[in-house]
């Protein structure tokens, strides 16, 4: 008796925009844990599963490995990347570095319309903050608070960088399981950074990002190294 053909991860795509789909399909399946760190991605399943070439799959793996989601090995493929606990205290520590230099420039210059925007987004944060939300929406409102900052900085470097620490900083956590901390207190550790700006306090700017982040920093570590150990 024949065996049947394994139920397909994904389902066939249209050509428009093709290797960006596939890369946000397969971001989103990593993210979300569908596909775990270490695991390897089959070209040709995946092209399979999808209805298109193992060309744009291979295109599309290229892409997520400069977001620091995938690992290319030589002669192997592309495997979902491992981060381990010394490479998320880096990635947090670069965090600190770019949201300070970012949060200065807005005390420095942003208009005041652009830091309200910010006030908007502590309210989705705080209503995404229950029990029911689903763990990678309360990150994503986390996160989205982080980019409007720095896009508010009006240095595109700085937005470029972040949305690489944003990806894989969301990957760290949906590995550990759960989040770092209380929902609510997340949202309310976003207040001083915001109350800062608004006074166009560069000294106050600075602590409160050096302690949001670095409270982040020092739960998210810890948990990792207790999974490592």
């Amino acid at each position: 008796m024949e065996k049947s053909a394994p139920s397909p991860q994904f389902t066939p795509l249209g050509r428009d925009g093709l290797v960006d789909r596939v890369a946000n399909l397969l971001g989103e399946a990593i993210i979300r844990g569908r596909l775990k760190p270490g695991s390897r991605l089959s070209e040709s399943v995946i092209a399979r599963d999808l209805g298109v070439s193992r060309a744009p799959v291979r295109e599309a793996a290229r892409l997520l490995e400069s977001s620091g989601l995938v690992a290319y090995q030589p002669n192997r493929g592309f495997f979902v990347r491992k981060i381990s606990a010394r490479e998320l205290d880096d990635l947090y520590e670069l965090r600190i570095l770019i949201e300070t230099a970012a949060a200065l420039r807005v005390v420095r210059g942003a208009p005041d319309a652009a830091i309200d925007t910010l006030a908007a987004q502590i309210e989705k944060l705080r209503a995404v903050s229950t029990p029911e939300a689903e763990m990678l929406t309360q990150m994503e409102a986390d996160m989205e608070f982080h980019r409007r900052m720095i896009a508010a900085s009006g240095n595109p470097r700085f937005s470029a960088i972040f949305d690489q620490l944003a990806k894989e900083t969301e990957l760290c956590v949906m590995v550990i399981g759960r989040l770092y901390g209380d929902p609510r207190w997340i949202a309310d550790t976003h207040v001083p950074i915001l109350e800062a700006l608004r006074a166009r306090d560069e000294t106050a700017a600075k602590a409160a990002i050096e302690y949001h982040i670095g409270e982040a920093r020092r739960l998210v570590t810890q948990q990792f190294r207790s999974l490592e150990e």
